[in-house]
Formats: C-alpha cells, structure tokens, sequence
C-alpha cells in the first residue's frame, strides 16, 4: 500500500495548525489576565538571529499552503505578511486550514511522484520527488516553526504541554 500524500500533508497540517491555534488562545488569555502587552509575546525569540513568534506562525502556515498547493499542482495563494495580533495569527491559521481543507484528495494523487522545483533560478534550485518533497523537507520545515512557536510561548510561561502541541489525532 503507498502513502497517500493527502494523508501525510493536509492531515497532519490541519491537526497541528488546529493545535497552534489552540496554544495562542492561550497565550493570548495568558497576556489579558497578566495585563502583559501581548507585542512582547508576539515579537519574542529564543535567540536574536531566529524569527519572532508572529513569523513563526506565519512560516508554519506558509509550509502547510506551500507543501500541499504543489502537491494539488494548484497555485500557492499569496497572503499578506502583516500579521501584528493574535487576532491576525488566528486569521490567518483559519485561512490555511480553509485552503488545504478545501483541497479535493484526488488533486493528489500520483503527486509523491511529482517533481517539485524549489527556489528556481537561484543557488540554491533544488529538484526532488513529491514524496521526498513532503517527507524530507516540507513537513520538517512545518515541524521546525510549529515546535519554535510553541517553546517560544512555554518559555514565556504560558501553560501549555504535549497534549495542547499534538491537539487532536
């Protein structure tokens, strides 16, 4: 039996960006209930090269949009890169889970075979197989930012454990 990459994609992206949603309801709670300015949790970092949580979630969403348009060989919607509130994060979780929800599974088929080009035209082009694309690199990525956004929060002492990263499966 092969993987289905509608399986290994867009259900796992719903679940975890379900579950980020989830941890910044809280954080955002957290901040109203502590009268702390919720900026200074949106724009902290573990480290001043890393991105700050806004982007972190922003970037998880961009992977899960990203990883499963190619897959569905339909084009990448575009979203703005203003997200400044939680409000904006929670928007823009719901815009994503709204886009790869509405991916009908059949678009996806024979996609682990799909050659995906990243970065074309630069350095750094890379050419790899739909399931390589999705295993190796796109959920990894996604994984990366998801995980960063959700240590970000702990570390700022939201509470918040595994169960509230997994969500619901």
């Amino acid at each position: 039996m092969s993987l289905s990459m509608h399986a290994a994609s867009v259900s796992v992206f719903q679940q975890m960006l379900t579950a980020l949603g989830g941890i910044l309801a809280k954080a955002e709670t957290h901040a109203a209930e502590r009268k702390i300015d919720p900026a200074a949790l949106l724009q902290s970092r573990l480290f001043p090269d890393m991105f700050p949580l806004a982007r972190q979630v922003q970037v998880a969403c961009d992977f899960a949009t990203s990883v499963s348009a190619r897959l569905a060989s339909v084009d990448v919607p575009a979203y703005e890169g203003d997200d400044q509130t939680f409000a904006d994060l929670q928007q823009r979780i719901a815009a994503t889970l709204a886009f790869v929800g509405g991916l009908d599974p059949a678009r996806f088929e024979g996609s682990g075979e799909l050659e995906v080009l990243l970065r074309p035209g630069t350095p750094k082009e890379r050419r790899m197989g739909g399931q390589a694309y999705v295993l190796a690199y796109g959920l990894p990525q996604f994984f990366f930012h998801v995980t960063t956004a959700y240590n970000l929060l702990r570390h700022n002492g939201i509470e918040v454990g595994k169960k509230d990263f997994m969500g619901t499966y």
